[in-house]
């Protein structure tokens, strides 16, 4: 065999294992990834698993919210509204339709907001008997300036805390981002609210 013959076949055999080497390693980080992605939803599903059983070993709890504060976008503005939710342990359920009005002078559009949202929270016997949560969900939206109206969908998170008042009677803060879809004047508004809460 000749020198180029023979150095054509050292070329050949380098590039080869070159090319073996790549494919194997891109093979071990495809399982890595796999391997980490099960792993990640089977620890996801345990801890589902986990709230659920824990959650139907104790009571339910119903509570309603009236509420109030101010709807920051694009200026702020009064809104109010109600909620109705059910409560286990660590987990929640609530269904929440707040109002916040039209204004033509800043040119800022009406607000109605129609969400179903989960809430994950401490238990109520924990902290003092503060009750921390945070929550996010989805629903409907109709927003209004004048004759331009929109709706659609939108969802909406934030978190907030219930503060024991007397007897059932409970102080509620929270905090809402949503995010509008379509073509709404403003998809991203902010608002605060203080609320009377009462559980029964």
């Amino acid at each position: 065999m000749s020198r180029n013959n023979q150095s054509n076949t050292v070329c050949v055999e380098t590039v080869a294992q070159r090319i073996i080497g790549t494919t194997v390693q891109f093979k071990a980080q495809t399982v890595d990834k796999q391997t980490v992605r099960h792993k990640t939803t089977w620890i996801f599903r345990i801890l589902l698993l986990a709230i659920f059983a824990t959650s139907v070993a104790t009571p339910v709890f119903a509570d309603a919210t009236l509420f109030a504060g101010p709807n920051q976008t694009p200026t702020n503005r009064p809104s109010t509204g109600a909620s109705l939710g059910l409560s286990l342990l660590f987990v929640g359920f609530e269904f929440e339709h707040a109002v916040t009005p039209e204004d033509r002078l800043t040119k800022a559009p009406s607000l109605k907001t129609s969400m179903f949202n989960v809430l994950v929270q401490t238990p109520f016997s924990s902290l003092a008997g503060l009750q921390f949560y945070a929550t996010a969900g989805g629903g409907l939206y109709r927003e209004q300036l004048m004759e331009s109206l929109t709706t659609g969908l939108g969802s909406n998170f934030g978190g907030g805390v219930k503060v024991p008042l007397t007897g059932p009677f409970r102080l509620r803060l929270d905090y809402r981002l949503f995010s509008l879809k379509g073509p709404a004047l403003h998809p991203r508004p902010q608002r605060i609210y203080a609320g009377l809460n009462v559980s029964f």
